[in-house]
């Protein structure tokens, strides 16, 4: 059983560290956004089910509540962080066509910040 828990808190630990670099290193906020959210969640719920695995704490049961507090607020957060983001007018990398346009008000660029075109 500490083999699989230590497994999984190793899995864990390596799609946070995935995560961390994601948010450092991606360019603009909805990549930044999808990295966290995606890889955040999933190593968060590897560790945390690796430590109830281990059997070293009495909370087993909070462990898996945790997780799934984790899957249900997540992505309601994140398709509201992205929303903002684009709504908010902040310029996207690497993106061709606005399938949005039309469909939601997006302001202009913000003072000062040079769209990805420049």
């Amino acid at each position: 059983m500490t083999i699989a828990a230590m497994l999984l808190m190793v899995l864990g630990t390596g799609f946070l560290l995935v995560a961390a670099i994601g948010v450092i290193r991606l360019p603009d906020p909805l990549q930044r956004m999808h990295s966290a959210t995606k890889a955040g969640t999933l190593g968060t719920a590897l560790l945390l089910l690796g430590v109830a695995l281990s059997g070293r704490i009495d909370g087993g049961n909070s462990g898996i509540l945790a997780i799934l507090f984790l899957l249900v607020t997540l992505p309601i957060g994140a398709q509201l962080l992205a929303r903002g983001a684009y709504v908010s007018g902040t310029p996207l990398k690497g993106v061709e066509d606005d399938v949005l346009k039309g469909e939601l008000d997006r302001a202009e660029e913000p003072a000062g910040v040079r769209s990805p075109e420049a």
